[in-house]
């Protein structure tokens, strides 16, 4: 099976990974990393447009949202990651984008329900008998899309993400890999459904300058995922090139679905 292409839209990724456009916060009115109380979980109209934008095409948004700035204020502390790799999953068999890589590749259930839900909310799993891995859902209510946050770069809250985290060796450890990144911010399976959106949660797109360039980004198969979903047919991880904190690529070993 090969991925159906990509729609023509400002800021999609071409074969080569190129982006032909970008969101700051500013443009939407999320703020900056610099400025957390201007984010999207401190004004309902910021998170309104953030959502909206977050509605599209997973694999548009994907690009988008790299460099972006996730905050979890849970019960211990606060932790803030900033997004420096994901991949994009779609819809099951008899859907408009059918993705055998995904959890909704069969139907729906009550484990991958949130990734039909609203864009923004967290569908979270619990993979391997021991990781939790987040994604943040895209698309409209109703059609299963949502990006897998991969890897990304402690930004706030270091001596609690290292606290969580006590086998990493350096910084650029603590959230690189998807479990490492949701044991980082405290996530688990008991978040999925939330709204990221929302305290206590905050997500703000990289402000003024706009994002990364289209230089900075590549995009290639997915990790660890077996038969045609990871393999070059669906070219949906995205990245910021050179970024010591990206994980490193690896084929599947197992026929599973998924690794997250």
């Amino acid at each position: 099976m090969t991925s159906s292409p990509l729609p023509a839209r400002s800021g999609a990724v071409s074969g080569a990974g190129a982006v032909s456009g970008s969101v700051s916060g500013a443009e939407l009115g999320t703020g900056t990393a610099a400025d957390p109380g201007a984010g999207a979980g401190s004004a309902p109209g910021a998170a309104g447009s953030l959502r909206e934008l977050l509605s599209a095409d997973a694999r548009h948004v994907a690009p988008l949202i790299l460099g972006a700035v996730l905050t979890h204020n849970g019960r211990d502390g606060s932790v803030s990651i900033r997004i420096t790799e994901v991949e994009a999953y779609l819809g099951p068999h008899d859907s408009l984008h059918p993705d055998p890589g995904s959890h909704t590749f069969r139907g729906e259930t009550a484990r991958n329900a949130p990734m039909f839900g609203p864009a923004g909310h967290l569908y979270v799993y619990f993979t391997y008998g021991m990781h939790h891995c987040a994604n943040i859902v895209c698309g409209p209510a109703g059609t299963a899309s949502a990006l897998l946050l991969r890897a990304g770069e402690v930004v706030a809250g270091h001596e609690l993400a290292r606290s969580r985290r006590p086998t990493s060796k350096s910084d650029n450890d603590l959230a690189s890999g998807p479990a490492r990144l949701a044991t980082a911010l405290g996530l688990t399976t008991a978040d999925s459904g939330r709204d990221a959106l929302v305290a206590p949660f905050r997500l703000e797109l990289p402000g003024n300058p706009p994002g990364p360039a289209a230089a900075d980004i590549s995009s290639g198969p997915r990790v660890g995922v077996s038969g045609a979903g990871g393999s070059h047919d669906y070219p949906w991880r995205f990245w910021l090139s050179g970024d010591p904190t990206v994980s490193r690529y690896k084929a599947a070993k197992a026929p599973n679905a998924r690794n997250g």
